[in-house]
Order: structure tokens, then sequence, then C-alpha cells
């Protein structure tokens, strides 16, 4: 089971097993903060309780502080012992006290209970599976481990049929489900309870937030408090042992995190490593959406050095396996492939931990797809006269929405709204021409609930919480991990998302600007090119172009072939022409043909 996740931990491996063989922990290790082998997993503490955890815990040195306070003691300076402590102090409550990004798993070798938590977004991955008969209980990172436990690798067909159809990766209605029958997700912000000698086994959820505003502060309160706790969270994210960089794509998400590592850097000796910061990117020469220019004005403006790769169709080709391979499940985009080229190309000049920018475009708005209901908002609760304004201001800057008379019924009937967008999704799944009837019959019982969005809150609660960002977060995991390398993202420190979300609609879009209070708490720091950019690009590779080529174009047929083999598609899917798309086209069918065929051949 080690040996197939070794990637995720290349610097070495520790068993244990206890007394009565009920319980066993194995443990790969990338060793992040104490490099000894006193920070060595499974780890033990107090001659009860035995931990193997993947994450890192960004307050552990005040955790600790406070710990010894109480009479605790540690015998290394890793998170992995802070943990173990936090658990013997205040048990399952230790995770409230917790910012960090984790999977963690502690055996009770007095009680007989096994105590597995994960993070509150979903950052760090956790599978198992629960072997009834057996009264078993098998644990780990990724699917692979479980399939070297002989954990059936059988595939989960409507979700592999809304994925054909629908292009979801994760049932929002149970996010504990995955694409493979006998595995198991655990939700993030949950917590699991398996006592041995009762044989119960119990998830718990241990976070949530309201997504209500509640704030009334003047804008300036809000812009100082934003940019301070942001500048918290980008420094306990540089606590590291081993060398630190960052992503950066030319967007403000991450050239944000440079110009706070930077200003760190000038207002902390602690920090002047910054001036050595090493970036990472990946660039299209050609494409309309390269990212070239901005990436050299973020360069140039803070004096850093920064890395590029040039992902090409031919590499893609040759190392599609090899990504799909590391991501177990679907992805929907060639996105994915430029994130692990920037991974690989960190681990190329020695950089183990990358910050990076995730989560601010789910917490601040910054989808052009969330602003039709930012105005549903602003037409349910402020006056049309205002509502015009930000209209005509998202028009003015060429900010790419849809917006017609069914945004009005949808804004004063959000209840029928989503019923209708159910409807509409089942019949599109329904009516996709080149399904097997009979995969379709089997298959298609499973079907999901759109949420009813009455404020922007609604949808930004939905897909931070519900569905969304923890797909994103798992391509970064297993992106990020196959090369041993380790993603750490300061929008998602937690106070930061529930400070956010207690905002009202303007501070998130507003005068024709998604992100409206990250722009204004960065105007003195970033160039105003990057600031008030409005276009939303990333790392993005001419997915259509390479789509052209006729060695992928070949590939395509022979994933679309596996596929009719299995009866999941007809056989005159064979015949069709393959319609080469961007990599955000909304019905990408070939390339879920070429992600579903190559996965499970």
């Amino acid at each position: 089971m080690t040996d197939a996740i070794r990637h995720r931990g290349p610097e070495g491996e520790c068993f244990w097993i206890n007394a009565g063989n009920t319980a066993g922990l194995g443990h790969r290790r990338l060793a992040i903060i104490d490099l000894t082998d006193a920070g060595s997993q499974p780890m033990h503490y107090l001659d009860r309780y035995s931990i193997v955890y993947n994450g890192e815990l960004y307050n552990y040195i005040e955790i600790r502080e406070d710990l010894k306070s109480k009479g605790y003691f540690f015998q290394s300076n890793s998170d992995t012992e802070v943990i173990l402590a936090a658990y013997a102090c205040y048990h399952e409550k230790c995770l409230g006290h917790f910012d960090g990004m984790f999977a963690l798993a502690i055996w009770d070798e007095k009680n007989q209970t096994l105590f597995a938590a994960r993070d509150r977004f979903g950052e760090k991955p956790f599978y198992y599976h629960v072997h009834k008969e057996k009264h078993t209980l098998i644990f780990a990172s990724e699917m692979k481990a479980l399939w070297e436990a002989n954990v059936a690798k059988d595939m989960n067909d409507p979700m592999m049929l809304n994925y054909l159809t629908l292009g979801y990766v994760q049932n929002p209605d149970d996010k504990s489900e995955t694409f493979f029958t006998g595995i198991s997700s655990l939700p993030p912000s949950h917590y699991i309870h398996f006592n041995h000698r009762l044989q119960t086994f119990q998830t718990t959820r241990y976070y949530d937030i309201d997504p209500v505003e509640q704030s009334n502060d003047e804008e300036d309160r809000y812009i100082i408090s934003f940019h301070q706790c942001l500048t918290s969270s980008v420094k306990r994210r540089l606590r590291s042992d081993v060398p630190v960089g960052t992503s950066l794509s030319g967007g403000i998400d991450s050239s944000s995190i440079v110009a706070i590592l930077k200003q760190l850097q000038s207002t902390d000796p602690l920090h002047s490593a910054a001036s050595m910061l090493k970036t990472f990117s990946a660039v299209f020469p050609g494409f309309e959406k390269d990212e070239s220019a901005f990436i050299k004005l973020v360069a140039d403006t803070y004096k850093i050095d920064n890395y590029q790769v040039v992902p090409s169709s031919d590499q893609f080709l040759a190392e599609f396996e090899t990504l799909c391979h590391f991501q177990e499940e679907p992805f929907n985009s060639t996105s994915i492939y430029a994130q692990f080229k920037v991974f690989e190309l960190a681990k190329q000049h020695n950089v183990t931990v990358l910050l990076d920018g995730q989560g601010a475009d789910e917490v601040m708005a910054g989808y052009p797809k969330y602003i039709h209901w930012y105005l549903q908002d602003l037409l349910f609760h402020e006056s049309f006269t205002y509502f015009n304004i930000q209209l005509s201001a998202l028009r003015k800057n060429r900010v790419p929405f849809a917006w017609n008379w069914k945004n009005y019924l949808a804004a004063w009937m959000p209840e029928q709204a989503a019923v209708r967008l159910g409807v509409r999704e089942s019949q599109k799944k329904k009516g996709h021409p080149y399904v097997a009837n009979d995969y379709y019959i089997e298959s298609h019982h499973k079907h999901f609930n759109k949420p009813v969005i009455r404020s922007l809150n609604d949808i930004l609660y939905y897909n931070t919480f519900v569905y969304g960002l923890e797909e994103l977060l798992r391509y970064a995991d297993r992106n990020s991990m196959a090369h041993g390398r380790e993603v750490r993202l300061p929008f998602l420190c937690h106070q930061l998302v529930e400070f956010c979300f207690r905002l009202p609609p303007r501070y998130k879009v507003h005068s024709g600007y998604t992100k409206q209070l990250l722009r204004l708490s960065m105007a003195a720091y970033l160039p105003k090119e990057i600031l008030w950019r409005t276009d939303k690009v990333g790392f993005e590779p001419p997915q259509q172009q390479w789509m052209q080529d006729k060695a992928l174009q070949d590939y395509v047929h022979e994933a679309k072939k596996n596929l009719v083999k299995k009866k999941i598609l007809k056989a005159a899917v064979l015949q069709t022409k393959i319609q080469p798309q961007g990599a955000h086209a909304a019905d990408n069918y070939d390339w879920r043909y070429l992600v579903a065929g190559t996965l499970y051949p």
C-alpha cells in the first residue's frame, strides 16, 4: 500500500502494528518541518496514541506553546506531535484549533478506537473502504493504495454517466461517493470515529459557516482587516524547513501572494529569503490566452526569479496516461496537465513547497459565472437604479456574462429556477446521442439537486463547501504530490474565508470588477495592469489546437473504442468526427471520452 503512494513521500517509510494485531499504520514521508528522525511517522504519544498524517498545521507553534502551559511535553519540533498532544487534550474538538490542511488518523490503543479527520475545505484527501463482514476499515491518501489491499476497482456507473453527459466529477448530494463503488471519500470538514470493540463506524461534520452577511464596518476598516488577515495567512504558510516558492500565473491571486511575500521581506527580517523567491509558471507562446507578458511584469516589478515551462501537445500525449494514473478519477481539461508540469518544474529547481492562489475565486466571486447571480442578488436586495449602474459597469469592462429575461425571473423565483435547471440537466443527460441505451437505463437514476440561490453568498457557499472547490483541490493535491511537492493555499485560511462570507456583495463584485476587496487591499502593491485585469485565464493550454493533432485524435478514437467495448457508448460514436473544444467548453464530449476511455480501459 505504501509503495503505491511512494511519490507522496519519497524520503522514507515506516510501519507500525499494535500488539493485538487490531491496528496497522503505514506512512511515506515528505519531510517539511523537523527533518530529523524525530519527525518520522507513525508517531506515538503517551504510550496510547499513534498517528499517520498528511498535510501541514500552520499554527502548530502557537498551539504547542498553549499545550506546554497545560503540562504537555514534546520530544520533536514537528507539527505532527502537536496534533497528537492536541488530541490528547481536546479529543475531537482539537480540530477547531487547527489552521491547516490535513488528512489524519489517530489510533487510541486504550479504547481500541480510530479517529480520522479531513481539513475544512478538502485540501488533503482521505479515502476508505469498510468491509462489513470482516469488520475492518482500510484507508489511504489515494485509491491506488486501497487497490493494493485488494479493494475492488469497480466503476460507479451513475457517476460515469454524469461525467460523460454533464461533466460532473463529484456527487454534490453525497460527497463521500467516488467513481468506484467500494471506495468512499471522507468529506471535507468531517471526522470518522471507528470503534473496533463495538464495531461502530460514524462520520460527523465538525465545521460549517453561516453564509449570511453580518458585518457593517466602513470600507477602510474592511480593506485593512482583509489585508492583515491575508498577510497573516501567507506568513504562517511560510513555516518550513525546506525551500518555499510560489506559482505565478499573472493573475491577481498569485501576484498578490508574491507582493505580500516581498512586503514581508521588507518588514520582517525572518523572511529575508523572499529576496531569493523562486516562482514557477506555464506559458504558451502564440496562444491568445498566454500569460507571459503579465508574468514578466510581476517578475520585473518585484525582481524575482521566474522559471517557465512550455507544455506541448506532444508532451501531453506522451504523459497523458501518467497524468491519469496520478489523478485516478476523471478531470475536465488540459489545464490539469499545465499544473502538473508547473510542479514538475519546481521539483527540477529543488523547491519543495509552493504557495498558490487557489480558493480566491470561490470565496470572492472571481469567476465570470458569478456575475449573473450577483446581478440577481442586486435585483432582489437593492434598488433598480443601483442594479442598472452595476450592470452597465460590467458591460463597459467587457466582463463576459450572460444576462436576459430568464435572469429576471430567476431573481424573483429562485426555487423554480433551481427546479428548471435540474430538469434541463436531466434532459441533457437523457438526450445524449451516443450513450448506449442499456447503460443509460441502468445508470441514470442518480440526479443531482440544484441549489436554490437567493444571494451571491448562496452560490459562493455551494461552490466552496458543496461542489466546485474540492474538485480543484483534488487536482492540485495529485499534481503536486506526483512530484513530491507540497502546495499551500493562503486564501483558504478559514478565518479569511469566514471574513469574506460576512461581506456584502459590493466588496466582491463592484463597479465592473470581481474580487473588489482584494483589488482595493492590494492597490498600493500591484502594478495597475495586474490590479485591474478583467479577464480570467490562469494556466490554460491551447486545448482546442492540441485536439486537432492527428496523433491525439487517434488517441481519442481508441478511447471511444474502449467505451464502446464496455457498452457505455454506442458504436455510432466511432463514425463521428472529433470536435476540438477549448479547455472550458461546456459540451466537451470528446475530451471526456478520452479521459474515461483511458482511465477505465
